[in-house]
């Protein structure tokens, strides 16, 4: 049996994989999905190749456990921001800010890089539950302000957030473009609400 640095040998194998996951999130930032290869992860991890396939059978295993890796981080950041907003449109407000500051931190690099390989079932629907994830405290929000249909609405103001993100990765001032977002955002909540008949900020 190997050396273990672990108090268990299941603890050891949940250490190892962590470290191959780890190793193919730093490949990732650098915005390329070919480059994560079992012989390159491999090699940072000071594992052989072979001992790889006892973790993950293939890359797309691979890339899904990137994703749920990297998503707690996402949910956490939002969260956090929206729990330190009063009003309902602040929550919105916040939302929209806080994940476009983890973009311009560079962790939108990693959805970038799998974005060609999304095909594959076993990475599209562990982007699907973390895209579910994600939206959940801005459905909760939606719901708090009285919006008819929530889920509808936050697909919709995630497409802003989509929108915001493409303009700073191509460049934009990260600045202008959150305010403008963060302002799309709250104005449309606020136009469809008075129109459903809720009033803001209840």
């Amino acid at each position: 049996m190997p050396r273990i640095s672990a108090a268990t040998v299941a603890e050891h194998h949940a250490q190892q994989r962590l470290a191959l996951v780890r190793a193919a999130r730093e490949l990732l930032e650098r915005g390329d999905a070919g480059a994560v290869t079992f012989a390159a992860i491999a090699k940072a991890t000071g594992l052989a190749r072979n001992s790889v396939y006892k973790y993950f059978p293939g890359r797309p295993e691979l890339f899904a456990a990137v994703v749920e890796d990297a998503m707690p981080r996402w949910t956490d950041a939002i969260r956090a921001g929206m729990s330190a907003a009063g009003t309902p449109e602040e929550k919105i407000a916040a939302y929209v800010a806080s994940q476009l500051d983890l973009v311009r931190g560079g962790e939108h690099r990693i959805a970038q890089a799998l974005a060609g390989v999304r095909d594959t079932a076993v990475v599209r629907d562990s982007a699907t539950r973390a895209h579910r994830e994600l939206l959940t405290p801005l459905i909760g929000a939606l719901t708090e302000l009285g919006e008819e249909d929530p889920r509808r609405t936050s697909l919709l103001l995630q497409g802003i957030v989509n929108a915001a993100t493409t303009a700073i990765e191509n460049g934009d001032d990260p600045d202008a473009v959150t305010e403008l977002a963060v302002r799309m955002a709250v104005t449309a909540v606020t136009a469809v609400t008075a129109v459903t008949g809720t009033p803001p900020g209840r």
